[in-house]
C-alpha cells in the first residue's frame, strides 16, 4: 500500500525580505513567497467608484503584477492549504483579501484558505500563528476599504480644482491637507505672537562654612497662608524696586524641606513615540526610522545565527507587552542589574484613543541578543536604532529612579527705611539621586539637571547676601512643528495612524508645501495658497475635530459596529457639493500668470508671473517659441532701514519667503516678517506687520499699535467690483 502524500502548504507573505527568515522556521512541505505589498487597487486614471451603484470601489491588478499573481497561481495549484501570512494590521488584512479574490482561492472547494499573522518573526511566532489560523477579518477589510476610499474622494476631487486654481501637480489629502493647516496655524500663532517682557531676580548668598556660594531664585513676597508662587516681574522699574527695598535687608534660612520622590521608567515605544525619540536622539527622520525598523523586523543576517528577525511589529500604537517576553526581560534584569532593578509590577499606559488590532509594544525579539553583540552584523543605523529599542524595552521593565529633593526658603526682611516692602522670599530647589532604577539602562533627556545642596544647611545656617542679580527676558512663541513634533500633535490630535505619521509628512515635504531647515517645518508660498484654498472652500475637510471623528468612525467598522458603506455615503455627497461651489467662488482667484509692465528684451512681449518650485518668476508668454525668463522682484513699498533701496519679497533656497533687501548681498538686511512702511514713533525703528499690529522690530523698543485691518493675507479672493 502506498504511503499517503504529505499535505502541501503555501505561505504567503507581504515582503521578500521575510521569506528566507521564515522559510527556515518550516519544513520541507512548506513553500514560502511574497506578493510583495498589494496585488490590486483602484485605478490610477479615474476614480474608480461607482458612484451610482452603492458606491461599489473598481479594483484592478496592479500595472506589473500580472506576472507575479500568474506565478502564485502556479503555487497554488500545487498547494493543498495556502495561509495568508500578510501584516498583522487593516492593510494586511486588506491584501490578504486582495489575494484571496485575485487568486481566485473562494472557488477552490478542495484546498484549505486561512489567514495567519504574528507580531515577530520568530519560530516560536510562525509555528503559533499556524495552530491559530482564521478566517479573514472582514471588518479590518473593509476599514481599510473605507480609509482608502475616503482618500481617494478626497483626491480626485479637490486635486483637480488645485490643479486649475494654482498649478498643474498638486493634490490635497483627507489626512495631508490636516496636517499642512496644522503647520500653517502654528506659523500664523508665531508670526502674530507679541513678545512681552519680564524680568527674573536671583540672589547669590555665602553660607558659613560652604566654599560655594548658595544661588536662589525669587518668589515673592511672603504668604502665611499657603505656599509662595514664583513670580516673574514686569519690568525694570519693577524689579529695581525689589532690589532697592532688600538693600540691607536681614536674610535668613526660613524652612528646609526634604522629601523623596520618585521617576517612573518610559513605557515601551509605539509607531509614534519610536519616530520622536529616533528624532530627538538619533536625529533620524520618521521615514528614515521606519525604513530602518522595517529592515530589523524583516530579519537580518546577523553572524553566526542566519538571518534574524530583531524587532517586533513596528506598526503599532499599543504598549502592551506579551506575558513570555514580560518572563524573559524580568529575568534579564533580575540576573544582569539585581532584584532591586526589577520593576515591581508593570503599569500600562492609560490610553486616551482607540488602539488598533491590539498589538504589542515594538521590542526586541529576544532581550538576550545584547546590541553590542551583533554591532558587526549591523550597518551603523541599524545599530543604533537598534540598540535605542533594546534599551527602552528593558528600561521600561526596571524599577523607577529614586531621588531626594530639598526646598530652601530664604527670608528677606526689609530694613527699617523699607518698612512698607513686605517680607520676600527666595527659595532654592535641589535633588540628588539615591537610586538609579531604570537609569542605568536608559537616560531621557528630561533627567533631573538642578543642582545637589551641599550638606548642614538649615533653618540656623547663618547666610549673607553677596549679589543680585536681575535679567531681561522676552516670552517666545511656540516652537516651529519639526518632524517628531508634528507626529505627536498628529497623534495626540487623532489625526491618522502610526503606518500614516512618515508617509503624510513625506507627501507634504515632497509636494513642496513645507519645506525643512535646520530640523524645522515652515510653510512655502505654494503652501500658503493650497492650506488658504482649503481652509475657505473645505473647511470640513481640514477640520481637525472632523479628522478625529472620522479616525473614530473606521475605529468602529473595524470593530463591527459600524458600516462602511454608510460612512462612505454620508461623506461624499457634501464633499462633491463643496467641489462645485469652490469650482465657482474661485474661478477668480490667481497666484500665477499675471501679467506685468516688463518687456521682454527678445520678442517685446509682456512679460507674466510664473509659479516655480522656489516661488514666483518671470517668463515670456511666447514659450515655447522665446525662452527667455529673469528673476521676479516683488516689491512692498518700504524702503530698507540699513541702506535704503527697496525691500522686496525673497525666498529661501528652500522656498520659505522672507524679506530681504533688493542691494543683497551689499545689504544683508532681511526679516521673516512683513515690513511696514510705517517707522515706530517711539525709537524711528523699522515696524513689522503682525495680524492685526504693527510691532516695532527693536525688542527693547516693544512699541505695538493697532491696526483697522488686519495684514493683507497672501490669498485674497476677487470681489469682482
Amino acid at each position: 500500500m502506498a504511503a499517503s502524500r504529505k499535505k502541501r502548504n503555501l505561505v504567503i507573505v507581504e515582503s521578500p525580505a521575510k521569506v528566507k527568515t521564515i522559510k527556515k522556521f518550516l519544513g520541507s512541505t512548506y513553500e514560502v513567497t511574497a506578493s510583495n505589498g498589494h496585488v490590486r487597487d483602484l485605478p490610477k486614471s479615474k476614480m474608480g467608484i461607482d458612484i451610482e451603484h452603492d458606491y461599489e470601489p473598481q479594483y484592478i491588478t496592479i500595472r506589473g503584477k500580472g506576472e507575479l499573481l500568474a506565478g502564485l497561481r502556479k503555487l497554488v495549484k500545487k498547494a493543498d492549504c495556502i495561509y495568508l501570512a500578510t501584516d498583522p494590521d487593516r492593510e494586511g488584512e486588506a491584501i490578504s483579501w486582495h489575494l484571496k479574490t485575485a487568486l481566485k482561492l473562494d472557488d477552490s472547494a478542495d484546498k484549505k484558505v486561512s489567514r495567519i499573522t504574528f507580531n515577530e518573526i520568530t519560530k516560536k511566532a510562525v509555528t503559533e500563528s499556524l495552530k491559530n489560523a482564521r478566517e479573514l477579518d472582514m471588518n479590518l477589510v473593509n476599514a481599510q476599504q473605507t480609509r482608502r476610499i475616503l482618500d481617494r474622494m478626497v483626491g480626485y476631487e479637490i486635486s483637480p480644482l488645485l490643479w486649475a486654481k494654482v498649478k498643474r501637480g498638486l493634490s490635497a489629502g483627507r489626512v495631508q491637507s490636516v496636517a499642512l493647516r496644522m503647520i500653517g496655524d502654528r506659523e500664523d500663532e508665531i508670526n502674530s505672537f507679541i513678545p512681552e517682557e519680564y524680568w527674573t531676580l536671583d540672589a547669590q548668598f555665602s553660607v558659613q562654612g560652604w566654599t560655594k556660594p548658595l544661588l536662589a531664585h525669587y518668589y515673592g513676597k511672603l504668604e502665611e497662608v499657603g505656599k509662595p508662587a514664583r513670580v516673574d516681574l514686569s519690568n525694570r522699574e519693577e524689579t529695581m524696586r525689589i532690589v532697592d527695598g532688600l538693600e540691607n535687608a536681614a536674610f535668613a534660612v526660613r524652612d528646609v524641606k526634604r522629601s523623596e520622590r520618585t521617576r517612573k521608567p518610559p513605557l515601551p515605544f509605539t509607531t509614534s513615540t519610536l519616530q520622536q525619540e529616533a528624532s530627538k536622539v538619533l536625529n533620524f527622520s520618521p521615514q528614515k526610522t521606519m525604513r530602518i525598523a522595517q529592515q530589523l523586523y524583516e530579519g537580518v543576517e546577523v553572524k553566526g545565527q542566519g538571518t534574524v528577525a530583531l524587532i517586533t511589529y513596528l506598526r503599532t500604537d499599543s504598549v502592551r507587552i506579551s506575558e513570555e517576553a514580560q518572563a524573559a526581560v524580568a529575568a534579564f534584569i533580575g540576573e544582569t542589574y539585581g532584584e532591586d532593578y526589577l520593576q515591581a509590577q508593570t503599569r500600562e499606559e492609560k490610553q486616551t484613543t482607540k488602539i488598533q488590532d491590539a498589538h504589542e509594544g515594538i521590542r526586541p525579539t529576544e532581550v538576550t541578543r545584547l546590541p553590542a553583540q551583533i554591532r558587526e552584523s549591523l550597518s551603523r543605523e541599524q545599530y543604533r536604532l537598534y540598540q535605542l529599542i533594546w534599551k527602552r524595552f528593558v528600561a521600561s521593565r526596571m524599577s523607577p529612579a529614586r531621588y531626594e529633593t530639598t526646598q530652601v526658603r530664604i527670608q528677606g526682611t526689609p530694613a527699617p527705611a523699607h518698612k512698607d516692602m513686605p517680607v520676600q522670599i527666595f527659595s532654592v530647589s535641589a535633588s540628588r539621586l539615591l537610586f538609579d532604577g531604570f537609569q542605568k539602562v536608559y537616560m531621557e533627556d528630561e533627567e533631573e539637571k538642578t543642582p545637589s545642596l551641599g550638606k548642614g544647611l538649615d533653618e540656623n545656617s547663618e547666610i549673607s547676601l553677596d549679589l543680585f542679580d536681575p535679567r531681561q527676558h522676552y516670552t517666545q512663541p511656540a516652537p516651529h512643528y519639526n518632524e517628531a513634533s508634528l507626529v505627536r500633535a498628529l497623534e495626540e490630535q487623532g489625526i491618522g495612524r502610526p503606518s500614516t505619521y512618515a508617509p503624510t509628512i513625506s507627501t507634504i515635504l515632497a509636494r513642496r508645501y513645507i519645506v525643512k531647515e535646520d530640523k524645522n517645518l515652515y510653510m512655502t508660498e505654494l503652501g500658503e495658497a493650497v492650506n488658504d484654498i482649503m481652509k475657505k472652500a473645505f473647511p470640513t475637510i481640514v477640520d481637525l475635530s472632523f479628522t478625529a471623528n472620522m479616525e473614530g468612525l473606521l475605529d468602529g467598522i473595524a470593530d463591527g459596529q459600524v458600516k462602511w458603506k454608510t460612512v462612505i455615503e454620508n461623506f461624499y455627497p457634501d464633499l462633491h457639493e463643496a467641489v462645485l461651489q469652490a469650482e465657482k467662488d474661485l474661478e477668480k482667484i490667481q497666484i500665477a500668470d499675471e501679467e506685468t509692465e516688463e518687456i521682454c528684451e527678445n520678442c517685446g512681449r509682456h512679460m507674466v508671473i510664473k509659479y516655480g518650485p522656489h516661488g514666483k518668476f518671470l517668463a515670456c508668454p511666447g514659450f515655447p517659441e522665446c525662452h527667455n525668463t529673469k528673476p521676479y522682484y516683488e516689491k512692498i513699498g518700504v524702503a530698507c532701514p540699513k541702506c535704503g533701496k527697496d525691500i522686496i519679497v525673497r525666498m529661501s533656497k528652500k522656498g520659505r519667503r522672507y524679506y530681504g533687501c533688493m542691494g543683497n548681498p551689499e545689504c544683508d538686511f532681511m526679516v521673516w516678517q512683513k515690513p511696514s512702511a510705517k517707522r515706530c514713533p517711539r525709537c524711528g525703528g523699522i515696524m513689522l506687520e503682525k495680524g492685526n499690529r504693527l510691532v516695532c522690530a527693536d525688542k527693547e523698543c516693544g512699541y505695538l499699535e493697532e491696526q483697522s485691518e488686519p495684514a493683507n493675507a497672501f490669498l485674497e479672493e476677487s470681489t469682482g467690483e
